[in-house]
Formats: C-alpha cells, sequence, structure tokens
C-alpha cells in the first residue's frame, strides 16, 4: 500500500491526496480544519468535490467530520486520559486518527468498536509512519475496556457533556440561565439543516420547489424569507447544483433576512461593505432584478473572486467587485449609495452549528475586538449613504455589545439616523431591531436593524 506522509504542519499536502473511503477522506478534511484553519463546511466540499466516492462513503464522511469537530474538547478529553504526553506533541495527522477513531466508539452506536479500532490502524498504516499503527491500536482498543467510566467522567463535566468550551458555556449561563444555554448547546450540536434561497431572477420558489419535488427531494418553504426553501431529503448539494445550477444559493434563513430588509430597487446604487462570500450581494442582486448596481467589497482578493464565481453562476451581472477595507474611508463614495449592507464582522457565536470549528477557534479575549472594528465600519459606511438614503446593520452572533449596544453608540454620535420601524419576518409586528437566538427562534443566531438618514 502506498504510504502518504505529512509533515507537522501538513501544509497543503491533504489537499494532493485522493480518499478512496469515508474515513479517509474524513481525515484529509480534519487537516486542512485544524492545521489549515479552513472552514468545516469548505474544506468538506473542497474534499468531497475532488472524490469519486459513493453518496453513502460522502455522507459518512460528513458525519465523521462534524460530529469530531463538534466534539473536540470531548474527544481530546478522552484522549488525554489514554496517553502520558501533551497531545500537542502528538503527531497532527495521529492525533486526527484517535479523533475519527473515538468519535465512532463513543458516539456512533452502529459502529462497531473493532471496526473503529481496526479501520484507524489502517489509516495509521497508510498516513504515518512505521509504529504508529501500534500505539493508535493500543489506545483505541484500551479506551473500549474502560468506555463506561470514561464517558461518566465527561458527562461530570458540562462543558464536555454539551462540546462546548467552558468559558462560552459560562458566558451563556450568565446570559441566558442553566435551561436555555442546554437547549442553545444542544441546538449547536445538531446537524445543520440545507436551506436554499431560490435565485428569482431564474424562476419563482413554487415552480423550483415543484421542480424539486419531481426529482424526488423532500423541501419546504422558509417561514422566515419569501424567497427561502429548508431540505428535508436530497440527493446532496452537488446533485442539486448539476441539475439547477442557476436556480439557487445555499444560504442560512437568517442571513437570508439583511437583503430581504434593505429592499432594494431595480436601478439603484448599492453598496454592500463585507460581502463575501456573496449570498447577500446576489440576493440584492436579484431583488434588483439586475438592475443597478450593487457594489461588493472585501478585504481578500480570493474572496472577492468567489463573489464574482457566485455572480456569474447565478446569471447576474449587475455586481462589481471592489478590493475594500471597510475601515478606511473613500471620499468618492460619500453620499453616493442609496442603500448601504453593512454585515458586519464579529464573533459568529449565533451560528456555531454551521460553522462547528469555530467554537474552539474562538477564545473570550477575542471579542473585546470586535465593537472598536465595527464602529469603524459603521462610520464609513454611514458617511456613504445619501440623505434619505437606509442603511442596514446586521451581525451573525447573540452578544449585545456588537448588536443592540453598538447601534445605540451610533445613534448617540449621529443625530441625522434614526432607527425605522420594520415589520417582525413571522409576527408582523412592528419592530426597530430583530434579535434572533437559535434556542428560542429556531434558526441561527442573527442581528438586524434599519437606519435611515435624515
Amino acid at each position: 500500500m502506498r504510504k502518504e506522509r505529512f509533515s507537522e504542519s501538513a501544509e497543503g499536502t491533504a489537499r494532493k491526496i485522493v480518499p478512496v473511503n469515508g474515513r479517509e477522506a474524513a481525515l484529509l478534511i480534519l487537516l486542512q480544519i485544524w492545521e489549515e484553519r479552513a472552514y468545516t463546511a469548505i474544506a468538506l466540499n473542497r474534499v468531497l468535490r475532488q472524490t469519486k466516492l459513493e453518496e453513502q462513503d460522502r455522507r459518512f464522511a460528513t458525519e465523521l467530520v462534524n460530529g469530531s469537530v463538534k466534539a473536540r474538547g470531548t474527544l481530546d478529553f478522552i484522549l488525554g486520559q489514554m496517553v502520558n504526553r501533551p497531545l500537542q506533541k502528538l503527531e497532527p495527522v495521529v492525533r486526527y486518527i484517535l479523533h475519527l477513531g473515538l468519535y465512532q466508539i463513543f458516539y456512533l452506536d452502529r459502529i462497531p468498536d473493532s471496526a473503529a479500532c481496526n479501520e484507524s490502524v489502517n489509516l495509521a498504516k497508510k498516513f504515518s509512519h512505521k509504529g504508529t499503527d501500534k500505539f493508535v491500536n493500543g489506545v483505541l482498543r484500551s479506551s473500549v475496556r474502560q468506555k463506561m467510566a470514561l464517558w461518566e467522567k465527561t458527562l461530570e463535566d458540562v462543558s464536555l457533556r454539551l462540546s462546548h468550551p467552558r468559558w462560552l458555556v459560562q458566558r451563556w449561563r450568565k446570559q441566558f440561565g442553566e435551561d436555555e444555554t442546554e437547549a442553545l448547546c444542544c441546538w449547536d450540536n445538531e446537524p445543520a439543516s440545507l436551506c436554499l434561497r431560490v435565485n428569482t431572477l431564474m424562476t419563482a420558489r413554487d415552480v423550483f420547489l415543484q421542480d424539486l419535488r419531481e426529482m424526488g427531494c423532500e423541501a419546504e418553504v422558509s417561514l422566515w424569507c419569501p424567497d427561502g426553501i429548508v431540505m428535508t431529503r436530497s440527493p446532496g448539494l452537488p446533485a442539486l447544483l448539476q441539475t439547477f445550477p442557476h436556480s439557487f444559493y445555499v444560504q442560512d434563513e437568517s442571513s437570508m433576512l439583511p437583503a430581504q430588509l434593505l429592499q432594494p430597487k431595480a436601478g439603484e446604487q448599492i453598496l454592500d461593505m463585507c460581502a463575501a462570500p456573496g449570498g447577500k450581494t446576489t440576493h440584492i442582486a436579484a431583488l434588483m432584478e439586475n438592475r443597478g448596481r450593487v457594489t461588493a467589497c472585501d478585504i481578500y482578493p480570493h474572496k472577492l473572486k468567489l463573489i464574482e464565481e457566485n455572480a456569474k453562476r447565478l446569471k447576474l451581472d449587475n455586481i462589481k467587485t471592489e478590493l475594500q477595507d471597510g475601515t478606511v474611508l473613500r471620499e468618492e463614495w460619500i453620499e453616493k449609495f442609496d442603500r448601504v449592507l453593512v454585515d458586519a464582522p464579529c464573533s459568529g457565536l449565533g451560528v456555531l452549528r454551521r460553522r462547528a470549528e469555530a467554537r474552539w477557534t474562538k477564545k473570550e479575549k477575542d471579542l473585546r475586538d470586535f465593537p472598536a472594528l465595527q464602529q469603524r465600519i459603521l462610520e464609513n459606511a454611514s458617511r456613504y449613504v445619501k440623505y434619505g438614503g437606509v442603511l442596514v446593520y446586521s451581525t451573525c452572533t447573540l452578544e449585545d455589545r456588537e448588536n443592540g449596544k453598538q447601534i445605540e453608540l451610533f445613534l448617540q454620535n449621529h443625530r441625522e439616523w434614526k432607527q425605522s420601524g420594520f415589520i417582525h419576518p413571522r409576527s408582523k409586528e412592528v419592530v426597530k431591531e430583530l434579535q434572533l437566538y437559535p434556542q428560542r427562534d429556531g434558526v441561527d443566531g442573527f442581528y438586524l436593524t434599519l437606519l435611515q438618514k435624515e
């Protein structure tokens, strides 16, 4: 069998190997997530797109990746009980092979413990150096023998039981209380539903829904957005994209709301300040019936390319990308735009269900940096809006300092702006801001408000 060797950093190596089964795919994806800091969803799509795996293997790889990423803290705790060295001293590929094996042993009842051990040993033989297979075999078989005792230890610690870092559990307990914190963590740990936003430039939602059902899919309309569809059964995203390449964009329900609230009109000049990867940008462009101009900004050229690719796939040609740092004022844009969207960089604590790795990569001290950054972007955005124009501010976090408090401070310093009332998408009541909580609303956590310049 051909050996695949990884360096300590595994930098780029995982991208060069084509996996032959679901476990190999999962291992390569974990290396990209933890060693190259890739988003879970992006790494999954990147690796699986390059394979010829059967659908069953693809689903198994996805389950292994999402599960082991979410349970990383618990898996590391169990692993720490089994080895007599710091986990950071383990070769990365070995650590993730053990993560996958432990996840199958402790979380997947349908997988025999013997199969989890044997297949992990095969991974070690193929992807690590000689002798590692014996180490992996010893660790996993020992964990099987101590399974009940180890599992009881994890249940005694609330952060291990809920698969969230301790600092975050404690923070949410202060904000929401014990019961809601548990409900929120449980929400994050469930598989995320596949949500599609219909490209209304190409088709109507009812028509597309019927097309999906004729394909054998099961789907229902979103209760939050008139362009949204929630899939309950599908053949998988690759098959959907192959069959309907121009008809939809994968987007969370709550993420569809900012463009809807912005209410862009055909022929207007619209600015999307923090646009990548382009979900809200393309939504705005479609709502404008492909007429007028959407200027989409980001600070990274490769992310602008992603926006352009999405626009091309959806057949939208009224989008212009600009390499622009939102914290830097662009003089020629002052009072140029009818409407501006600020989907601000944030701590992202409302979308941990979909960005599974983020719960482990974020630190509590990092939360302090976002309000100042958001304030600078919002300050510049406000200057780009024409008098009489509007600005939508949104985030995907649950932190009030990044949401309501941020807007309160902005309005104190800008008397020419006011919050405008808008219709709540579910209750139909008039509100001035909307904070969605997963454990209460059943969708990703999101904040948005509508501001008008007088």
